[in-house]
């Protein structure tokens, strides 16, 4: 079995020694609905693009990688799809945001951005602290924001931290016709680099389907209210500008993916309990 996969059984199984009858089959039900889908094969993500999977890669489909999600302490709109190797040592999510066409004509000031992603972590944590999760960090930049004209693609990394351990998300925003891709990945600091090859080998088997891609734009078609910028906050700094506190999480979307932290805080509280037993 997978290493991703055998971690998250084995907490599961774990856990249901220790925690209450409800909990236990909360806990086993969601782990047993997994279905997951293994290379080689094309696979849509999101209803708008497709990825070729290669072989030893797995995919899960958007009610999987919700349930996958919340069970990682990550909010979840339904709407995303989780993509990953299958020894688990980095995944990525891959979600569609109807915005309209975004022009690509913008220059993107980086510190100016970090404020903003700072600040919208702010409202974020409160979510988090509602729910009972670790809060998140920003530390700052592993990779400024860059786009490539030839590729449509937006990307940036982020280094952040959550219950001392620090955990980085390598964003791309993958532009088409009348709307965004983002695609988030999730690797541990110290293989950061490898993970970011892997994952930029496996976007070229990335397209979007006929009649969505960003050459295909026609006049009449809906337009993006924003540029590059906004899409690397998520919308955050227009909603720091009006003051929306529960809007701007929800414009963030994801925020900062957790799934390292997640695991091992969850290893930590079953520890913390069968010491307690």
């Amino acid at each position: 079995m997978a290493r991703f996969k055998y971690l998250l059984a084995t907490a599961v199984l774990l856990a249901t020694s220790i925690t209450a009858a409800q909990e236990q089959s909360e806990a086993e039900a969601i782990y047993a609905s997994l279905n997951w889908a293994a290379g080689p094969g094309t696979f849509d993500v999101t209803q708008k693009a497709t990825l070729d999977l290669p072989e030893g890669y797995d995919r899960l489909s958007a009610s999987d990688t919700k349930k996958l999600m919340e069970l990682m302490e990550n909010p979840s709109s339904g709407n995303e799809y989780y993509v990953g190797p299958e020894d688990g040592r980095w995944f990525a999510v891959f979600s569609y945001e109807d915005t309209g066409h975004v022009k690509d004509d913008e220059e993107i000031d980086a510190d100016d951005l970090l404020d903003s992603i700072k600040e919208g972590t702010k409202y974020g944590n409160k979510e988090r602290r509602d729910r009972g999760w670790a809060e998140m960090n920003i530390v700052g930049w592993e990779y400024k924001p860059r786009y490539s004209d030839t590729s449509n693609r937006l990307s940036w990394a982020i280094l952040a931290e959550s219950e001392g351990y620090e955990i980085v998300n390598y964003n791309t925003r993958l532009l088409g016709r009348t709307g965004v891709i983002s695609a988030t990945l999730v690797a541990e600091p110290d293989i950061l680099s490898s993970s970011v090859g892997e994952f930029e080998y496996l976007l070229d088997g990335f397209a979007y389907k006929s009649g969505d891609l960003y050459a295909e734009y026609k006049e009449g078609d809906k337009l993006a209210t924003y540029g590059l910028a906004a899409l690397v906050t998520g919308g955050a700094a227009a909603a720091v500008a009006k003051g929306a506190g529960k809007g701007l999480f929800k414009a963030i979307g994801l925020g900062i993916l957790a799934f390292f932290a997640a695991m091992r805080s969850f290893f930590k509280r079953i520890f913390s309990r069968n010491k307690s037993v």
